[in-house]
C-alpha cells in the first residue's frame, strides 16, 4: 500500500491530461493548452517520483543515495513554473509571452540551484519519505530543501489567488472550474506549508516529521483531485449538459414510440438497440424509429381529422404549437390503429374520400401536408407531449382530451 496515494493521484492527473490531449493535437500552437497539459503532466510526475517505491527504485538503479529527492524537487519546480505560465495566460495582456518566459527562466534557475546544492551536500543515508526533516540541518541540503519549498509555495500561492479572484468575475462552468483550481492550489500551499513547519521545527530541535510524511501527501492528493476538476470542468460541463438534455428528450419521446410500437415490431423497422451508447446516440435511435414508423402511415392519415382536431384544440388553447401537436397526435394514433387493422386483414375506410387510399393519387395528396421526414426534433417532442398529456392539463375539456376524443372519432369511421 506504500505510495498508493501518490500513484492514484498521478493516475487522476494523467487521466485529465489524456482528456485534454486531443485538443492539444488539434491546436498545437495554443500556449494556453500547452500550459494546462504541462500542469497536469508535471503534477502527475511529481507524485510518481515522490512515491516511496519509485524513490527506492531510482536510488537503487542510479547507485546514488537519495538521487530521487532532487529529481522530485526539480519536477515540483517545473510544475510551479507551469502553474505560473498558466496564470499568466489567464490574465492575458500585451506582455503575456515575455512574462511567461521570465517565469520559465526563473524556475529553471531554481532547478539548477537544486541540482548544484544536492551535488555540494552529503546525503549518505537513504530516506524515502522524510528526507526533508532528516537532512534539515545538513549544509547545502537544508538550503536545497528550503529553496524548493519556497519556490513551490510562491507558485501555488499565486495560482490560488489568481484563480479565486478570476472565479468572482466569471460565471457558470468556468467559475466552478476556477474555484476548484484555486482550492487545489490552496491544498498545494498546505503541502509546502506543512513541510516548512516540520523543517523549522527540526531546526529548533522538535520532531514533527509526521507533518511532512503524512499531512503533506494527503493535502497534495486532495489538491490533485481539485486541480483535475478545475481543468476539466469547463470542458466537461457542456458535454454533460448535452447528455442531460438528450436523456430528457429521449424519455419525452417515449409515448410517441410506444404508440408506434406495434407497427415498428411487425414491420421490423427498428435498428438494434444501442445499449451501451451515449444518450445522444440513443436519442437518434429513437427518433429514427419514430420516423420509420411515420413513413409507413402515409396512406392512413386523415386530413379532415387533423383539421377538426386542430380547430378543437385552438378553441381550448391560444398556443398554436400545442394545438398543432395535438392534431398530429390524434392523426398519428388513428392512423396507427387503422394500419394495425389493415395489417390483420381488416379493411377500413380512412381519409376524406371515405375509401381506402388509392395507390398514387392519395399518397401524393397526403405528402403535400404530411411532412414525413420533415418533423423537427422539437415538433416530435411536442407530439409526444400531447400523447402523454404532460404539458397540457389532463381531462376531457383539454387538448390532451381532444386527442382521445378525436382518436375515438377516427376509429369509428370503419
Amino acid at each position: 500500500m506504500t505510495g498508493l496515494t501518490n500513484y492514484v493521484s498521478a493516475g487522476v492527473l494523467w487521466l485529465g491530461l489524456l482528456v485534454r490531449t486531443p485538443d492539444l493535437v488539434r491546436h498545437r500552437r495554443d500556449p494556453y493548452l500547452w500550459a494546462i497539459c504541462a500542469v497536469l503532466g508535471l503534477a502527475g510526475l511529481c507524485f510518481v517520483l515522490g512515491a516511496a517505491p519509485t524513490v527506492g527504485a531510482v536510488n537503487h538503479l542510479s547507485g546514488v543515495p537519495n538521487l530521487a529527492a532532487p529529481m522530485t524537487y526539480v519536477a515540483i519546480t517545473a510544475y510551479g513554473a507551469a502553474s505560473q505560465v498558466l496564470v499568466v495566460h489567464w490574465r492575458g495582456g500585451p506582455r503575456v509571452r515575455r512574462t511567461a518566459r521570465r517565469w520559465i527562466l526563473a524556475y529553471t534557475g531554481v532547478g539548477v540551484g537544486i541540482a548544484v546544492l544536492f551535488a555540494l551536500g552529503d546525503a549518505p543515508v537513504e530516506r524515502r519519505t522524510d528526507l526533508d526533516t532528516y537532512y534539515a540541518n545538513t549544509p547545502y541540503l537544508s538550503e536545497m530543501i528550503l529553496l524548493y519549498l519556497l519556490a513551490h509555495l510562491v507558485a501555488v500561492g499565486s495560482t490560488a489567488v489568481s484563480a479565486l479572484r478570476w472565479a468572482r468575475e466569471v460565471s457558470g462552468p468556468l467559475r466552478a472550474g476556477m474555484t476548484a483550481l484555486g482550492l487545489g492550489a490552496l491544498c498545494g500551499c498546505g503541502y509546502s506549508g506543512a513541510k516548512l513547519v516540520a523543517v523549522t521545527a527540526r531546526w529548533s530541535g522538535r520532531d514533527w516529521t509526521g507533518l511532512g510524511s503524512s499531512v503533506s501527501p494527503a493535502l497534495a492528493g486532495l489538491g490533485a483531485l481539485l486541480t483535475v476538476a478545475g481543468v476539466l470542468t469547463p470542458l466537461a460541463w457542456p458535454r454533460l449538459a448535452r447528455w442531460r438534455a438528450a436523456r430528457r428528450t429521449y424519455a419525452r419521446l417515449e409515448p410517441l414510440e410506444r404508440e408506434l410500437d406495434d407497427l415498428l415490431t411487425r414491420r421490423s423497422l427498428r435498428l438494434p438497440y444501442p445499449r451501451w451508447a451515449s444518450p445522444a446516440t440513443r436519442l437518434v435511435w429513437r427518433r429514427t424509429s419514430i420516423h420509420n414508423g411515420l413513413s409507413h402511415l402515409d396512406g392512413y392519415l386523415d386530413r379532415s381529422l387533423y383539421d377538426e382536431t386542430l380547430d378543437a384544440a385552438l378553441r381550448l388553447t391560444a398556443d398554436s404549437g400545442r394545438a398543432t401537436a395535438t392534431a398530429w397526435a390524434a392523426v398519428i394514433v388513428a392512423a396507427a390503429r387503422e394500419e394495425a387493422l389493415a395489417g390483420r386483414g381488416q379493411r377500413v375506410l380512412v381519409g376524406d374520400s371515405g375509401a381506402p387510399p388509392a395507390e398514387g393519387a392519395d399518397t401524393a395528396r397526403t405528402a403535400a401536408w404530411f411532412p414525413q421526414w420533415g418533423f423537427e426534433p422539437d415538433e416530435l417532442a411536442r407530439i409526444a407531449d400531447a400523447l402523454d398529456g404532460e404539458p397540457l392539463a389532463r381531462g376531457a375539456g383539454t387538448p390532451a382530451g381532444a386527442v382521445k376524443s378525436a382518436t375515438k372519432e377516427g376509429s369509428s369511421r370503419e
